[in-house]
């Protein structure tokens, strides 16, 4: 009825109307991802988890000190940045309303 983009009543591209219908109908196969009890699926969950762990690759001792050390100097700066705005804005309300 309309010709928006992404129309309910267009086919996809280069796909009949024919074709459209009839693959909407078949029902679909899980294949390797079937339907499976939860603990399938936890257990599944647990081996694929493993698996990317073994992908990471771990900092050194030396790296890690490094990476901290830094984290904590940022932290301290940002901190010393919001106090500093903090008292400005309340002198300037103390300044204003008081």
């Amino acid at each position: 009825m309309t010709d928006a983009l992404g129309s309910i009543d267009m086919p996809e591209r280069g796909r009949s109307e024919e074709d459209a219908t009839e693959s909407e109908k078949k029902p679909r196969r899980g294949g390797k991802r079937g339907k499976k009890g939860p603990f399938a699926r936890l257990a599944l969950f647990y081996r694929q988890v493993i698996a990317e762990l073994r992908k990471v690759v771990w900092p050194t001792r030396s790296q890690l000190s490094s990476y901290t050390t830094v984290v904590i100097v940022f932290v301290a700066i940002v901190i010393g940045l919001v106090t500093v705005i903090d008292l400005g804005i309340n002198r300037v309300v103390g300044y204003v309303f008081g």
